[in-house]
């Protein structure tokens, strides 16, 4: 998957006592998981809350190795695949986190066209946060509204089909086209 994100209205943490500096010769206290891998109903594996998660609450970090579009694109065609079917993150600056690679639990959150988080990149980092209040055991998920320049024939809408089931589905992870303003009816 390819994602973009936007950037993070605030600076939020997971826990205030990670926000505490460490004293000389102390370690910092382990923080308590807020999420697990498991089984999804959705689609392979997903993301769980552990505990209740408040609206706004920074979840995790989407991590793996940064690359270059051309370094993602020659990996996606090593393996056979879309450039959109895999862990990929688009960054702000043009580059791409590759999750696949040295990438953590954040890799398995799936899409929703009605999603409980947002990503929201930060310094170059990208951040999981909570849209609103999250029950303990309900899956995580945020639109991927992955970007894909071809024309969305129904086969492009069927390789890249949502499972969500929300009422809100679109039918696709696929982000909108933009309409052109001669399509949209504008005139000048």
């Amino acid at each position: 998957m390819s994602t973009s994100v936007r950037p993070s209205p605030s600076k939020q943490t997971t826990s205030k006592a990670a926000d505490k500096a460490v004293q000389p010769g102390k370690t910092k206290p382990a923080r308590p998981a807020i999420c697990e891998v498991r089984k999804s109903p959705v689609h392979g594996n997903g993301v769980f809350a552990l505990r209740p998660i408040g609206a706004g609450e920074r979840i995790i970090e989407y991590r793996g190795e940064r690359i270059t579009w051309d370094e993602a694109t020659r990996r996606a065609a090593e393996r056979g695949g879309p450039v959109n079917h895999t862990f990929y993150f688009s960054l702000a600056d043009g580059n791409v986190i590759d999750g696949g690679r040295r990438g953590n639990d954040a890799r398995w959150i799936n899409h929703a066209c009605d999603p409980n988080c947002e990503a929201y990149e930060e310094d170059g980092r990208v951040y999981i946060h909570a849209l609103h209040d999250i029950a303990a055991g309900e899956e995580l998920n945020y639109n991927y509204a992955l970007v894909y320049d071809e024309r969305h024939t129904p086969a492009l809408k069927r390789l890249f089909a949502c499972r969500c089931g929300t009422p809100a589905c679109t039918g696709t992870m696929l982000a909108p086209k933009k309409r052109s303003r001669k399509a949209a009816g504008a005139t000048t």
